[in-house]
């Protein structure tokens, strides 16, 4: 609450306790001196309860909060107290009276001290749980979390659950950084080895041509194409890391125009058709109809399309059949593209994971496997920019890659 709203509402109930004592006063028909003299009484033994209680909070503003809120839950029965023993000695009453007077508010006031000491000690072990929390948020490692103790005042079992919601994500964002990083590591080395192997390679090759080691036009031309087809895989390593870096960086500049799929999956077909003749892979495209027609970047959904493909090439064995598909969703709400590959499935752990930065399964991670695990994070991240899903399963003897793109009119 502002000092403004605050000030304000210390106003009025000033002047409505003041109305109601004055209406009390009017319909007991008591004269004006009387009224005068008790709110006197009353306002002035008010005024010195609060005087007390200010100067004690002040100087026992550094213990606990039980005995704060026990100073403040007395001045208020100080000030009745002063009032009635004014008004007693203004209406001329007996001593027994003023002593009986004085008993009840010692019991009064005793149960009014108890009842303050004990919300006091229920919000100071609130406040100390709402403590324990806020160290723990900036604790490292790996932070246990426990839900926030109930039986304290609202606002701060409320704080206390924000800060408890707070300190979860914190642990879920430390987690995430954790594997980031381990997956920032692990990229680094594999892409050092893809990166070393094929310039060793060339190296040694070139090498023995200078030197004249090898002179047969047979050995000489396997030697040249043998560097061209290490350079195509630096080329295509360093078209992933920059194209991830892009992904990362949110620097995509994606130059959307409607297309139909049967156009973009004939491309890629024909993309990597050498590649599939060459490894005896069986190269299948099928659209259905109607066509969908998609709104997107071609460039990267060619790359995206390319990179499922060579993929599923890669990991058919010759004689196997990859396929290409594109079609509606049974609703006819989006587009499903498709490559269906025959590498005999992929292990349950690995399939949550294989879209991960840098990851390989075991069978993977052996040299020349052509990649360094950047493919399929390249494709899932050019996938999400166009507001697509992109997912796997095993499906026969392979597994099944799917795409799911709005279409252009959803767009």
């Amino acid at each position: 609450m502002s000092g403004g709203r605050r000030r304000l509402s210390l106003g009025a109930v000033v002047v409505v306790g003041v109305g109601v004592a004055a209406a009390l006063a009017a319909d007991a028909s008591m004269g004006a001196g009387d009224t005068v003299a008790l709110l006197s009484w009353a306002l002035g033994s008010a005024a010195v309860a609060a005087v007390v209680a200010a100067v004690l909070l002040r100087v026992l503003r550094n213990a606990r909060l039980a005995v704060q809120a026990g100073i403040a839950a007395l001045a208020p029965v100080l000030a009745v107290t002063v009032a009635l023993l004014g008004t007693a000695a203004t209406m001329f009453l007996s001593a027994h009276d003023r002593r009986a007077l004085l008993v009840v508010m010692a019991a009064a006031g005793t149960v009014g001290l108890v009842i303050a000491l004990s919300l006091g000690e229920r919000v100071a072990v609130a406040s100390q749980s709402l403590g324990d929390l806020a160290q723990r948020i900036g604790e490292d490692g790996a932070v246990r979390v426990a839900a926030p103790r109930a039986g304290g005042p609202s606002e701060l079992v409320r704080l206390a659950g924000e800060l408890d919601a707070a300190l979860t994500r914190l642990a879920e964002t430390r987690a995430q950084a954790a594997a980031a990083e381990d997956s920032r590591r692990q990229l680094v080395a594999w892409v050092s080895h893809d990166l070393r192997t094929p310039l060793s390679g060339i190296r040694a090759m070139v090498e023995a041509l200078e030197d004249g080691v090898v002179d047969d036009a047979e050995t000489v031309a396997r030697y040249y194409r043998t560097m061209g087809r290490e350079t195509d895989r630096l080329a295509g390593l360093v078209d992933d890391l920059f194209e991830l870096s892009r992904i990362q960086a949110g620097a995509l500049n994606l130059d959307l125009e409607q297309i139909s799929l049967d156009e973009l999956i004939s491309d890629a077909v024909a993309g990597v058709s050498i590649a599939a003749t060459t490894k005896g892979v069986d190269l299948r495209g099928e659209v259905a109809s109607p066509t969908p027609v998609v709104e997107l970047s071609i460039p990267e959904m060619a790359r995206v399309v390319r990179n499922l493909l060579d993929n599923a090439i890669r990991h058919t064995p010759r004689g196997g059949t990859v396929w290409v598909e594109a079609a509606l969703t049974d609703d006819s709400q989006a587009a499903l593209v498709s490559v269906r590959d025959g590498c005999g499935g992929i292990p349950a752990p690995d399939l949550p994971r294989v879209f991960e930065l840098a990851y390989r399964g075991d069978a993977a991670r052996t040299p020349g496997d052509g990649g360094a695990g950047l493919g399929l994070a390249v494709a899932r991240g050019l996938v999400e920019a166009h507001h697509g899903e992109i997912s796997v399963q095993n499906e026969g003897q392979g597994c099944r890659f799917t795409i799911r793109l709005p279409l252009a009119a959803a767009r």
